[in-house]
């Protein structure tokens, strides 16, 4: 076969420029640290590649996102704690307010310290987020979620019922607030008899044993809308000079025997003038009432000097059980957000360790193996060498080199 001298040069710069190239690709392959340069080199592996990518760009938003929401629930738990401290001292205070021996100036000196700790409260409730929106107002976190009413005298919530989210993983939402109404507007009163509804009025009816009246309370009132209108109607039927019925909604439950003037019976105690027939009240209504509303009544409980000792028991009353149902209310809350926040946690290792996984799989398709890079590298600069010195000798072979 006749070899001419242009297949021969052509030849031996093909493979010098074939041999170029793949020195160029491993080249790039090194500084770039990539096994595929391009979607043309390995399709497949591209395409996958492509997948891990979208999955690990979504895991560092959630992550943004889990960081987001443990600063959210971090600062609220923080809040009620605070609050939840005010009222355990507010607790302490009424307790002390119960002292006989005080004066009314004593008494006033409580109720500014009450009234220091209600402000106190008030700002806390009032709480805002990193991002200026106000932690208990639920959507509505652009308006403030506590105002007090100069006309009724009321501290009202201004907010819904709504509660934020964030998502913190492909079909996980975690709440990252809890709204006002929930946290605060749910802490019960104490359950009472209706002071409006004694008949006849020279009689007195108050609560003696709180445990033992909510008991009688609970089982006999009739929250049925369509109820008779004495359904909740309590009569003390007198019997004889020293016994009695009890009768609620005109049923009677009980019966008993007294001394004197003074009935007690399931918790409550009636006192009587003269000789009634008989003696009525209603149960009051169960309620809700906020913890600012609740120490509000108790500064003004401290500073009336019009009350009897019986009044003043039984406001004390109100104002300790209404601190301790307001003070549990923020600690369940603070159990909920506590689940929160764990939860939030392991989702966040969760996602660390998938992040590793997504990028370990997306670097065993598209990423370089350094060692044998640099040995393909090395393996095509000389292949290179040997083609360029090849060239040049055959390029200078000429048979009159031969002839001597």
């Amino acid at each position: 076969m006749r070899l001419s001298n242009n297949l021969m040069f052509r030849n031996n710069l093909n493979t010098i420029l074939n041999n170029q190239q793949e020195v160029n690709r491993a080249q790039q392959q090194v500084n770039t640290q990539k096994r595929v340069l391009t979607a043309s080199d390995d399709p497949s592996a591209i395409a996958s590649s492509m997948l891990y990518t979208d999955k690990i760009q979504s895991n560092e938003q959630f992550a943004k996102s889990s960081s987001m929401l443990s600063s959210r629930l971090e600062m609220e738990e923080s809040v009620l704690e605070n609050i939840k401290g005010a009222i355990a001292k507010a607790q302490t205070l009424t307790v002390q307010a119960g002292n006989g021996a005080l004066s009314d100036a004593d008494r006033e000196g409580v109720a500014a310290e009450i009234s220091s700790l209600k402000e106190s409260i008030f700002e806390l409730m009032n709480a805002k987020s990193e991002d200026g929106g106000f932690i208990f107002a639920g959507y509505q976190d652009s308006k403030q979620a506590y105002v007090y009413n100069s006309g009724t005298g009321r501290y009202e919530y201004q907010g819904d019922q709504g509660q934020h989210s964030i998502k913190v993983a492909e079909g996980v939402s975690i709440k990252s607030s809890d709204n006002g109404f929930d946290v605060f507007e749910k802490a019960s009163k104490r359950l009472d008899v209706d002071q409006t509804t004694i008949v006849p009025a020279t009689s007195t009816v108050y609560v003696q044993e709180q445990g033992a009246f909510d008991t009688f309370h609970r089982t006999n009132y009739n929250a049925d809308p369509t109820a008779p209108a004495n359904a909740n109607t309590v009569t003390i039927n007198f019997t004889s000079a020293t016994t009695f019925d009890l009768q609620v909604g005109g049923t009677t439950i009980d019966s008993g025997t007294f001394s004197g003037n003074k009935v007690s019976v399931n918790g409550f105690e009636v006192t009587f003038t003269g000789a009634p027939a008989s003696i009525d009240f209603d149960l009051e209504a169960p309620q809700k009432q906020n913890v600012l509303n609740t120490l509000d009544d108790l500064v003004n409980t401290l500073t009336d000097t019009s009350l009897d000792q019986e009044q003043y028991k039984q406001a004390l009353a109100d104002a300790t059980v209404g601190l301790d149902n307001a003070k549990n209310l923020v600690s369940q809350t603070q159990s909920v957000l506590g689940g929160r926040l764990n939860t939030t946690k392991r989702i966040e290792a969760a996602n660390s360790d998938l992040d590793i996984n997504n990028k370990l799989s997306k670097a065993n398709l598209v990423e370089l193996d350094m060692a044998e890079a640099i040995t393909e590298l090395t393996k095509h600069e000389t292949a290179l060498q040997a083609s360029q010195a090849t060239f040049g000798r055959l390029s200078n072979l000429s048979l009159l080199d031969y002839i001597r």
